[in-house]
């Protein structure tokens, strides 16, 4: 299951530039994804990353953020650190270390980028 990131989760992240190690290195394999809530390819990844984060050695983490009062403090944050202004956008993160950084992708796609290396 995914699990929703809560405000001083994101808030913490705007404070450090990133997310916290009890996130990033909660499993083997962690995908972070920030969204909103309206898009058509979030709603279409939302069931194989809900698979994904129920395998054993990986976690999953999302943040719906137009949906949160929040919203433009995480919004500027995400588009000016990590330099990504569209929807869906994941973070993978391999032994709590940033290994990729996609957009949408396909399930296809997903399982390669997260087959262990």
């Amino acid at each position: 299951m995914l699990i929703k990131l809560t405000e001083e989760q994101c808030r913490q992240a705007i404070r450090v530039g990133d997310f916290a190690p009890e996130l990033t290195k909660a499993a083997p394999l962690v995908v972070i994804v920030l969204t909103q809530s309206w898009c058509p390819q979030w709603t279409r990844m939302r069931p194989f990353l809900e698979s994904f984060s129920e395998e054993v050695g990986r976690a999953g983490w999302f943040v719906e953020y137009d949906r949160e009062t929040f919203f433009e403090d995480f919004r500027s944050f995400k588009e000016a650190k990590f330099r990504n202004e569209e929807v869906p956008y994941l973070r993978y993160y391999r032994e709590g270390r940033l290994v990729k950084e996609t957009n949408y992708v396909d399930k296809g796609c997903f399982d390669k980028l997260v087959v262990p290396a």
